[in-house]
């Protein structure tokens, strides 16, 4: 198969993120999957802060609602953002496409190896994701056995049926369908994540790629040496494109993850405190495992992409740049000068996405959870 006739959704370096995306129709197609899929989180999402607020239940439960109900906010929010910006999406995953057939069509043999790394980074970081994610649902639903008293996976509001008495079938049928329901939101909250770190390891692979042409400059001929630097500024333009591209579908929804990071982690701090069996305390740990691991993935690749851009300045700096004529040299500098200012993913359009902003939320997770074990305690 010629690669300018490839499938978007068949393309390598997602996996199987855009296929899965495209079967719950949030990209590339528009059916009643996704209708199927959303409407039953958000009335249950709605029913779930009812629930809290009328909540009668031990302490340890409500606390793992209001995290099951932030995440599940969180996860419709990543849904309804597909769905409303999807032409927005796929004309940039069109246009990543054109980018990615680009170097896999190069002669070069440095840049076709380092596109096969980034594709089978993006795939394997696609899968343990995913693995997690089955773990989550499966924890999800096998939580409610080892409590002390009878209730659902997710918290829910229903006037004028009692789902918990234990003469009706409600509570069986309400279980059997959030027990359905889990691997539907896994659906729809995993794939996201793999798709924005996919877009980053993109972002990350063109640095490299720039990084190893400035280096090479020395290999060529005189005369050949400031059109590779002119093609190297204009591929610096196409990548500075694509993360402001990325920013723009993206950066709002950043932010209000870091604020729902930060609630369910604290959350599930506090939960492993009032945990009264050891199985709730391994599967509480479990959903931190996987709330924490997506999170720093997403800060991980966002804080190299900021460093990756800002060795592009350092790789054009570093070719004999001495040995080249006047105009060269000038418009070598001029690439020097753009990379200066590195790129970042934004959360809200204001500050850079790296671990240092990650470290930052850390510690302040851990001094409020510090301050409820103290009242708690």
């Amino acid at each position: 198969m010629e690669l300018k006739s490839m499938d978007t959704v068949d393309m390598p370096l997602f996996g199987n993120t855009l296929k899965l995306m495209k079967f719950w129709s949030y990209l590339f197609v528009h059916n009643w999957r996704r209708y199927v899929a959303m409407a039953p989180y958000m009335i249950i999402n709605c029913t779930q802060y009812v629930d809290i607020y009328l909540s009668t239940e031990s302490l340890d439960f409500i606390i793992r609602n209001v995290y099951l109900a932030v995440l599940f906010t969180n996860t419709i929010v990543r849904g309804v953002l597909l769905c409303v910006q999807r032409s927005s999406y796929e004309r940039f995953i069109e246009m990543l496409k054109s980018f990615y057939i680009e170097l896999l069509e190069s002669d070069d043999s440095t840049i076709t190896s380092l596109v096969e790394e980034t594709t089978r980074l993006s795939v394997f970081i696609g899968r343990i994701n995913l693995m997690m994610g089955c773990c989550t649902c499966i924890g999800f639903v096998t939580y409610p056995i080892f409590g002390s008293e009878r209730v659902l996976p997710y918290g829910m509001y229903l006037p004028t049926v009692d789902e918990y008495k234990y003469a009706s079938p409600f509570y069986e049928i309400f279980f059997v369908i959030q027990a359905i329901m889990a691997p539907m939101g896994c659906c729809m909250y995993i794939p996201y994540t793999n798709m924005v770190v996919t877009f980053t390891l993109f972002a990350i692979l063109m640095c490299r790629v720039l990084q190893h042409k400035l280096k090479s400059i020395e290999k060529l001929k005189e005369e050949q040496v400031r059109g590779e630097i002119i093609w190297c500024i204009k591929y610096q333009l196409k990548l500075t494109g694509l993360v402001d591209s990325m920013n723009a579908l993206n950066t709002h929804l950043h932010l209000v993850e870091f604020l729902c990071f930060g609630a369910m982690l604290c959350v599930l701090l506090f939960s492993l405190l009032i945990a009264q069996t050891i199985a709730q305390t391994v599967i509480v740990i479990a959903y931190m495992v996987m709330i924490f691991a997506n999170s720093v993935v997403l800060y991980y690749v966002a804080n190299e992409l900021y460093f990756q851009s800002f060795d592009i300045a350092i790789a054009a700096y570093e070719s004999n740049w001495m040995d080249f004529d006047v105009d060269t040299q000038k418009t070598l500098k001029f690439l020097i000068m753009r990379s200066q200012k590195p790129l970042a993913i934004l959360v809200g359009g204001t500050y850079p996405m790296n671990l240092k902003m990650l470290q930052s939320l850390l510690n302040a997770i851990y001094s409020f959870f510090t301050l409820l074990r103290r009242v708690y305690g």
